[in-house]
């Protein structure tokens, strides 16, 4: 078995609008340090596999199939035995 952890962030070039009313907020609450907030996504996923390459190639089909959008987003993957 193993576990990957996937996180999916907007690309640089992509205006983050719930980032921007998030910074927003931040500021309102007192925390001007603040300069950048960029909003993503997180995945754990269990994959029963024979070995780490094979999960690993299995977990990338899924991202690129299904779990993050290539046009906007990027994403990085860590797969680990568990």
């Amino acid at each position: 078995m193993f576990k990957a952890k996937i996180k999916v962030t907007l690309k640089k070039s992509v205006s983050d609008p719930q980032g921007q009313t998030v910074l927003h907020a931040l500021h309102t609450l007192g925390y001007q340090e603040t300069q950048d907030v960029r909003i993503g996504k997180y995945f754990e996923v269990t994959v029963d596999s024979k070995d780490q390459p094979e999960a690993e190639k299995r977990i990338r089909g899924m991202c690129d199939q299904l779990l993050m959008n290539p046009v906007i987003e990027d994403y990085s993957v860590e797969v680990l035995k568990s």
